[in-house]
């Protein structure tokens, strides 16, 4: 079996083979660390891409700009326009593919734009057995994925993180804002600003894993054990923040919070017990 450095060095092999790269980057665990590898390997032939989206809380977009910073990354944003897709805003259960797709268009007209070989994307190994819409997206690009071509898992690109003393390597997981309205609710600006205000203000009372479901006038929050304590001492407060962005009632989820109950209540993926 490959160790862990062994993967590290072949990501960072494969990319040097790429001669210089557009990293698809949204400054979380897995981007955080290909961007990383890809300044080690190709220096400034390596180039962070953010597409700005009303789907990304405007706290997540300054932490990404702060990682990238850090790495000594040159790092391009541009718009992205995926809620003016009729498809995307119905939401529907491959939404993101449509997303993907915007994304994806963007970063490769900016790599080409740049002279730049190929654009990378930071899909760990696990995704690939998950329900992913958007890796059809990525295929029909032709992005290339290093860290899922090692086979680093998740849990792996944590361990790596950690020892690059990258500030990311414990931040949860922070799908976009549209993975809070179910399937078959439409998409607005409107409804992703609400959430966005909703999920920056628990985070601004310390609570780290969480999510703030869209039902209409109902948010309901679901939070990891290790706040459930936290989210009570400060219901107050976090009612009132809900209640600000424009929710008129406030629930708290009985189960704790873990990822995919979307795609589960879907029957995207088995249900977890």
């Amino acid at each position: 079996m490959r160790t862990l450095h062994e993967k590290r060095d072949q990501v960072v092999a494969r990319l040097r083979s790429l001669g210089s790269a557009l990293v698809a980057y949204s400054g979380g665990v897995d981007s955080a660390l290909l961007l990383a590898l890809a300044v080690d390997a190709l220096g400034g032939r390596a180039i962070a891409f953010t597409a700005l989206s009303p789907a990304v809380a405007p706290d997540e977009i300054e932490g990404a700009r702060s990682v990238a910073r850090q790495l000594g990354a040159r790092h391009i944003e541009r718009p992205s326009a995926e809620l003016e897709d009729p498809r995307y805003a119905a939401n529907p259960v491959n939404r993101c593919y449509f997303c993907k797709t915007e994304l994806y268009a963007l970063a490769t007209a900016e790599a080409r734009a740049l002279g730049l070989a190929a654009v990378v994307s930071g899909t760990n190994a696990d995704e690939l057995s998950d329900y992913r819409p958007g890796l059809q997206a990525a295929a029909e690009y032709e992005v290339i994925q290093p860290l899922a071509e090692v086979g680093l898992t998740k849990t792996e690109i944590r361990d790596l993180s950690r020892e690059l003393k990258l500030p990311t390597w414990d931040k949860p997981q922070q799908p976009c804002l549209s993975s809070r309205i179910p399937y078959g609710t439409e998409v607005t600006p409107e409804r992703l600003a609400q959430l966005a205000d909703s999920e920056m203000a628990l985070r601004a009372l310390g609570l780290r894993e969480f999510r703030v479901r869209y039902h209409g006038e109902i948010a309901r929050v679901e939070v990891g054990e290790a706040d459930f304590d936290r989210l009570l001492r400060a219901r107050a407060e976090a009612v009132a923040a809900l209640k600000a962005a424009g929710f008129k009632f406030v629930t708290i989820d009985l189960e704790p919070f873990r990822s995919g109950r979307l795609n589960e209540a879907a029957g995207l993926v088995p249900l977890r017990r």
